[in-house]
Order: C-alpha cells, then sequence, then structure tokens
C-alpha cells in the first residue's frame, strides 16, 4: 500500500486554499491542481510499505509524537519549486512555529528509520502543494498571477499527524487515514 505521513488541513482554512487557487487555475496554465480536499502538510512520503510493517511503524511514530507538543502554523505566501522560473511545483507557504514543526517532522524522520524506512536526502520544506506544473502553456499568465496575489492568512493548531493510505484512481487520488496520533497538550500553568 502506497502511504505517508502528514498533517490535516482544516476546512476553514482548505476555504480560504480554494479562493486561492481560483485565480491561478483560471490563468490557463498548464497545471495538475490538487483537489482541495486533498491537500495535507506532508512530514514523510513512505511509498509502497508491506502492509505487515504498519503495526510496528505506528508504534514507533507514537513514542516520536508523544514527545511532541501541539503548535499553531498559517499558510503564508505563493510560490514555486525549485523557483519562480521554472517552477515545477506551485505551493502555499506554512509559517508560524516553524522550529517545533521542524522538531516534529524530525522525530518522524528517526522513527521511521528504526522502523527499517531509508531517511529523505532533501531538507524538509513545509509547504502545501497547490498543484504540479505539466507544460509551459500560459505558465507567464500563472507567473503573473503568482506576484499579484493578495496576502492570505490562515491559522490552524497542530494536534495530530496521520498515517494515510493512497489509493491511485483515475479521478485522482483517494486518501484513507490509517492512524492518527495526538500530539502532547501543553500543560495549563495555575
Amino acid at each position: 500500500m502506497r502511504t505517508f505521513i502528514a498533517i490535516a488541513i482544516p476546512d476553514d482554512c482548505k476555504k480560504l486554499l480554494d479562493r486561492l487557487q481560483h485565480p491561478l487555475r483560471d490563468s490557463g496554465a498548464d497545471v495538475r491542481w490538487t483537489s482541495i480536499d486533498n491537500i495535507h502538510l506532508t512530514l514523510k512520503f513512505l511509498g509502497e510499505v508491506d502492509p505487515a510493517t504498519i503495526s510496528v511503524l505506528v508504534e514507533r511514530l507514537r513514542g516520536a509524537v508523544a514527545l511532541q507538543f501541539s503548535f499553531s502554523l498559517r499558510l503564508h505566501g505563493v510560490g514555486g519549486f525549485p523557483d519562480l522560473r521554472h517552477p515545477r511545483v506551485i505551493w502555499c507557504g506554512i509559517e508560524g512555529d516553524i522550529e517545533r514543526l521542524k522538531l516534529l517532522q524530525a522525530g518522524i524522520e528517526s522513527a521511521c528509520a528504526q522502523a527499517g524506512f531509508p531517511a529523505e536526502p532533501r531538507p524538509f520544506q513545509p509547504h502545501l502543494t497547490l498543484g504540479r506544473v505539466r507544460g509551459k502553456r500560459n505558465l507567464h499568465r500563472l507567473l503573473d498571477c503568482i506576484r499579484i496575489i493578495d496576502d492570505h492568512e490562515g491559522t490552524f493548531e497542530v494536534r495530530e499527524i496521520g498515517l494515510y493510505q493512497s489509493t491511485l484512481t483515475p479521478h485522482g487520488s483517494i486518501y484513507e487515514m490509517l492512524a492518527g496520533l495526538v500530539l502532547a497538550s501543553p500543560r495549563s500553568s495555575s
């Protein structure tokens, strides 16, 4: 089964992303746009996984996540990877408590390594994939649109991560959460 570990995006932020995607779609660029329902913050892509290894992986992840406290993130900015001159991916940026996010991702990476998954060679760059560029048609219009997009901001609390299964269909991917892992809650001071 094809799997990944991610943070789900709440519905109010998905609505904001939907409004953000509209003018980008209207550019007519040759981009395969991500369905709003499928937008998430990927922490680790695992690829094809033997279903028999899922329980071991979940236990490793549970240990890593239990050490992390919940935190806040916010949507901010639009850009492209590797850059806006030759974008292959159009993304929405993430700001907020990035240090906690990076600690969480490093813990997940370590837990996955202990469960036998290879480490990701590229550094972690938190983002939400809005679309993947397929060709150059109307790319200049898309880039012009990105440059003039108004600032947008949606804030959300990260309290849980999920291990997801991705099933590819002719109509796009379908994601199913296999396990939800809750972060520690900060103790309230009295």
